[in-house]
């Protein structure tokens, strides 16, 4: 049986603000803050995965504010404010990534566990927790079979709480996470997921993750094991197009990762079921398991050069993998999966100032928005490119 997120987790940013405020003079010596701008130019050719003409686009800004707060020798605050432009993979605008609270259960040498209460960041993947700053995460766009940018918002951070371990043995490091809450979503996000023709209101009634990495004594190879749990509903308009619904995501995740001094492999496959009741009419169902991963290497030619490259395959079910029957239901074949081979390489410029570039080459349309009413007139072309070039600054 599924169960409800708290009811507490709508007061919980409320409650973290007041903390905040009440051990402001405290904290305010050993208060730490850094940000970050970064401003690129972008054109994605024969799809709307930027803008719907394809046009050279400047939709690709981001500006950040982040700071954490020392209460006490177990206690921090952490937080982070952002504006974004992506074009058409998120809503324009700013927005709180996160703010929680970190508390240290228990600090032993071998055995370190902590509890974070507020809008907690995601942990369970290999990018999620760094994929909200440009210099942090490999590259400017990330493999979307796994880091689907139209749930970039409801996968970075979620309200609730959250657990993480680390867990030292003899055999090798053991770190574990689990978490529990749900992620607001605006009209906007709504429209992004669904269609641009809805009006009713999309909810996310819970999300449960819980992930595991392992990396053995002189090992350079950690190997990890996410779930995901969530639930999300949607509640129609008076004058709608569609009706409610109620919608189950599960995921399964299996991660790798290799590094060496110079050079590093990462890979992350998932299987991802969505159950879906309604929307297109009350006695709508479907029950849909799809499949996807990637294989990322990085290489490093000199102090300030870096390489990547990326082969990225997604199919939105598992007993369609091309798409073959979308044609009877009006929709072509290449709105079944997407897959790409992107290319790219960081330059460090000078002390906090890096350019960036990358170039994708893609094949199908399955993770283009919106996820559930395909855009079918601005993604008539099954391969299109999409290439990106953005300079960034952090302090």
């Amino acid at each position: 049986m599924k169960t409800n997120p708290v009811t507490w987790r709508r007061k919980v940013v409320a409650a973290v603000m007041l903390a905040m405020c009440g051990h402001g003079l405290q904290a305010a010596e050993i208060a730490s803050w850094h940000g970050f701008i970064a401003q690129g130019v972008t054109r994605a050719k024969d799809s709307n995965a930027i803008n719907n003409d394809g046009k050279l686009s400047i939709a690709l800004t981001e500006l950040g504010l982040n700071g954490q707060w020392s209460l006490q020798d177990n206690w921090r605050v952490a937080g982070q404010v952002v504006y974004l432009n992506g074009g058409n993979r998120y809503p324009e605008g700013a927005r709180l990534d996160y703010l929680f609270v970190d508390w240290t259960l228990l600090d032993n040498f071998d055995h370190q566990l902590n509890l974070f209460i507020g809008r907690y960041k995601n942990q369970h993947w290999l990018y999620s927790s760094t994929r909200d700053v440009p210099f942090t995460r490999p590259a400017i766009i990330l493999p979307q079979s796994v880091y689907y940018d139209v749930f970039r918002d409801i996968a970075v951070s979620s309200d609730g709480l959250a657990l993480k371990g680390y867990l030292q043995l003899s055999a090798g490091e053991l770190e574990y996470n689990w978490s529990l809450g749900a992620t607001p979503i605006s009209r906007a996000q709504g429209r992004l997921l669904l269609s641009p023709l809805v009006n009713g209101k999309t909810r996310q009634k819970y999300v449960q993750q819980a992930s595991v990495f392992w990396q053995a004594a002189g090992s350079q190879s950690t190997w990890g094991l996410s779930l995901l749990d969530s639930d999300f509903s949607y509640r129609a308009a008076e004058s709608d197009f569609f009706a409610d619904a109620e919608v189950t995501v599960q995921r399964v995740m299996l991660n790798w990762q290799y590094q060496q001094e110079k050079w590093q492999l990462a890979a992350e496959l998932v299987q991802e079921r969505v159950q879906l009741n309604g929307f297109f009419a009350p006695v709508f169902s479907s029950d849909q398991f799809g499949w996807g991963g990637y294989i990322m290497g990085r290489y490093r030619l000199t102090e300030q050069l870096n390489v990547l490259t990326v082969l990225d395959y997604s199919t939105n079910s598992k007993d369609d993998k091309r798409g073959r029957r979308l044609p009877a239901q009006g929709i072509p074949e290449h709105f079944g999966y997407q897959q790409s081979i992107m290319l790219g390489a960081s330059y460090e410029l000078a002390t906090r100032w890096r350019l960036q570039g990358e170039h994708h080459w893609v094949d199908g349309t399955g993770r283009l928005s919106p996820s559930v009413i395909p855009d079918l007139l601005n993604n008539q072309q099954r391969y299109w490119q999409l290439w990106a070039v953005q300079l960034m600054y952090w302090f």
